[in-house]
């Protein structure tokens, strides 16, 4: 982020903000998801990749092939964006569309060998952003805090 950028945004931390709104987790979480948000877009964009590319990557290494949606379902991607996303990563090699031999109107998903070897290049990238999202804290703080978000995040997502 641009120091410009930054000065756009307004500084929990300053005297001005009232103490109101800087103990509102929903305020905090809300600006450090623009923060967090601008570091993992910029910095994978530095490696010619944007964070559904990943989301994609990690989920058909993880569970395998799928229909477009089945990796809507495990990404959280829409499937009118997920199209887009798959023309990107299918141009860059990066996964093979194949189609369904059960139903031919639909496409399979796999990742191909190029895919494979760049998800770990993008770990280490992601790694090294999240090192300097969450720099203040300790390892065993980062730890308790992904915990609490996802269970923040379960919560939420099983009664919605």
């Amino acid at each position: 982020m641009t120091r410009a950028e930054a000065a756009d945004l307004p500084d929990d931390g300053a005297r001005e903000t009232p103490g109101r709104l800087r103990r509102r987790a929903s305020r905090l979480l809300s600006q450090l998801t623009v923060r967090s948000d601008r570091l993992i877009n910029e910095g994978l964009d530095r490696v010619d990749a944007r964070k559904w590319h990943y989301a994609v990557l990690a989920s058909l290494v993880e569970y395998g092939p799928g229909s477009q949606a089945t990796l809507s379902r495990r990404t959280g991607i829409y499937r009118s964006d997920l199209v887009g996303v798959l023309n990107e990563l299918a141009e860059r090699g990066l996964v093979e569309r194949v189609p369904d031999p059960d139903d031919r109107r639909r496409n399979i998903i796999t990742i191909s060998a190029r895919g494979r070897r760049r998800l770990p290049r993008l770990d280490k990238v992601l790694d090294d952003l999240h090192d300097e999202l969450l720099a203040p804290l300790s390892p065993a703080e980062r730890d308790q805090l992904v915990q609490l978000l996802t269970r923040l995040l379960d919560h939420h997502t099983r009664t919605s």
